[in-house]
């Protein structure tokens, strides 16, 4: 049976860490404050918002809340963000996506100020990753590496497949793995012989969307499988884009769904919000 990859454990580690750091900048009398801002009431959306607060009163961050009716207009929702980016005592600016449809997510993003991006998803930190300059990463694959790190799990030099190519996950997953010197194939839904491809895999990164589609024919013995997806099945029950039951009897570490990646990337946005702080001082 595969050995298990506790994301729970290991952001609660990560938590405590940035718990630490944070106590030591307030004695330096340093604060850190994150602004949250939910246009619209999406049950999903204010569970993630929820969880973020909690994560921050439990690590000593300040966070504003900001709950906006779903009639929000974008302009005003600029409007706030413009004056979030001018205020000093506001060291990150995130934005719960997904937004009201009549609501232009690319011109949100764009104008919340680079370094106050903790999400990561600014066109800037995009770019800055892609070269290899120190900037904000995208909270769920910086969490999978550290899962991968934290776990004694060597990434260099391995043949790491990540499935899925989205702009959150997918992309930034690829990038960063070839940072940690893995050699990196990108596949998705256009992907001739996907199986096969997968099958090549040390390090399979599932982010597809589509619940349990991962089965073991898609899996290379003694492969490690992250599994980014989560979905509610038939019963009503949380799964992920693999098939949890099927893949652990032929890989040799796998992340569980719920309990593997989710909880990292909440890990990660504070970590990037602690960070934050560093770079407005420069």
């Amino acid at each position: 049976m595969a050995r298990m990859i506790d994301g729970k454990a290991i952001s609660a580690q990560i938590k405590d860490e940035l718990k630490e750091k944070v106590a030591a900048m307030k004695a330096e009398g340093v604060e850190v404050t994150l602004a949250v801002i939910q246009v619209g009431s999406d049950p999903a959306s204010s569970v993630y918002v929820g969880n973020k607060k909690k994560a921050c009163g439990y690590i000593g961050i300040g966070s504003l809340a900001y709950e906006l009716p779903e009639e929000t207009s974008e302009q005003e929702l600029l409007d706030l963000i413009e004056e979030l980016n001018g205020r000093k005592d506001v060291n990150g600016i995130l934005v719960q996506l997904p937004l009201p449809k009549h609501i232009d997510e690319d011109k949100v993003i764009a104008a919340i100020h680079p370094d106050k991006d903790v999400d990561g998803f600014h066109p800037q930190s995009v770019g800055k990753l892609c070269i290899g300059q120190p900037g904000f990463v995208s909270c769920t694959p910086a969490g999978i590496i550290q899962l991968l790190k934290r776990s004694g799990i060597e990434i260099a030099g391995k043949e790491c497949v990540v499935i899925g190519r989205s702009n959150i996950v997918g992309k930034p997953m690829a990038l960063l793995l070839l940072r940690e010197n893995g050699t990196v194939t990108v596949s998705h839904s256009k992907t001739e012989n996907l199986k096969e491809v997968a099958r090549r895999a040390d390090i399979l990164v599932a982010a597809v969307g589509r619940p349990k589609m991962i089965t073991r024919d898609y899996v290379k013995e003694g492969a490690v499988v992250i599994d980014v997806g989560i979905h509610r099945n038939e019963n009503n029950k949380l799964c992920g884009d693999v098939d949890f039951e099927d893949v652990a009897s032929v890989c040799s570490a796998i992340t569980p769904v719920p309990g593997g990646v989710g909880p990292m990337t909440i890990a990660m946005l504070m970590n990037n919000c602690v960070e934050s702080v560093k770079l407005q001082a420069k």
